[in-house]
């Protein structure tokens, strides 16, 4: 079967064995796979990674001790998890200090006709939801994680910084659940896809306002995004911490220290929220797909993908 591979900055595509599914494990054949912001940090040496990327994916279940998943769409938590330590036990899997991750650590990813994961990682994707919308489920699902972070009162004012693929979805998700969301970036054409959602939209031209939010999601991909982000926080303000880089990211403590900003590292999230977001149509994903290539033509949409200006570059 074909896999991509990621090594020294490189993406190939390689003739590998398929994976044989240990108990518990079910094998799914890829439909589709989403190259994200972390996959490129990982071709950029995040991590130290090399093997197999994709952790946003959408496949169909042919092996299962489970006969009910056989022959039916599924997405996939990320985080394989030990099942029996305190983490685990308070249903914070994400942090057992023995997991690993699709297509991160120490589990080969999606991209690859046929990947493994334990079935308890599986949700069933809905028939009215497309497939190309489902492989939104993952990214979106760490958008609707803010909300069980943060206790945000009901229809505050939320800045987002960023009008990238995780942006809109962050930008998206908090309007609707009634946020008045103020999504700020440099792209006319992306932070419009925020705005047909009825969020407002704001192109950065020159400064951006300063301790003017109490909440601020820094969504930016950017190293400065925090730095940013602190600036537009009020004092005693919280900024969530969206972005995910290779390399340290330099920050004067100071206004942190001075102003009190409580500064809330965020990332994966529970599906189920999301499921409900798209399947109820809430959120415009349609526009957010650039283009969408064949699994052989990796190379050629990683490099897509990391040109200015691309959302989400499908694989299939």
């Amino acid at each position: 079967m074909l896999a991509v591979h990621l090594e020294n900055r490189r993406v190939t595509v390689k003739g590998v064995p398929r994976p044989r599914p240990p108990r518990g494990f079910a094998l799914i054949r890829l439909l589709c796979g989403g190259i994200c912001n972390t996959d490129l940090e990982l071709q950029r040496g995040y991590y130290g990674f090399s093997g197999v990327p994709g952790h946003e994916f959408v496949g169909e279940v042919v092996e299962a001790d489970r006969r009910d998943l056989i022959g039916r769409r599924v997405v996939g938590e990320i985080n394989l998890c030990c099942g029996g330590c305190d983490w685990c036990r308070r249903s914070l899997g994400r942090h057992c200090p023995k997991r690993t991750v699709l297509g991160i650590v120490k589990h080969p990813g999606a991209f690859r006709e046929f990947l493994t994961l334990p079935e308890r990682n599986l949700h069933l994707v809905p028939d009215s939801v497309p497939t190309e919308t489902a492989v939104f489920i993952e990214p979106l699902a760490a958008a609707c994680e803010i909300l069980d972070q943060v206790n945000i009162p009901c229809s505050s004012e939320v800045a987002v910084l960023g009008d990238g693929k995780l942006g809109l979805l962050v930008a998206q998700a908090l309007g609707a659940y009634g946020y008045r969301v103020h999504e700020f970036g440099h792209h006319k054409e992306k932070l419009r896809i925020a705005a047909r959602a009825g969020v407002e939209i704001e192109l950065v031209r020159k400064r951006l306002p300063a301790a003017a939010y109490n909440w601020v999601v820094d969504a930016t991909g950017s190293p400065k995004g925090l730095r940013e982000a602190v600036g537009m926080a009020r004092p005693r303000g919280t900024v969530i911490m969206k972005t995910t880089l290779h390399g340290l990211v330099g920050i004067d403590t100071a206004p942190v220290i001075v102003n009190e900003i409580t500064l809330v590292g965020s990332r994966c999230g529970r599906f189920e929220p999301a499921i409900e977001l798209l399947k109820s149509g809430a959120i415009n994903v349609a526009d957010m797909i650039s283009e969408s290539m064949p699994l052989n033509r990796a190379p050629m949409a990683f490099r897509r993908a990391a040109q200015p200006g691309v959302l989400k570059v499908l694989l299939t």
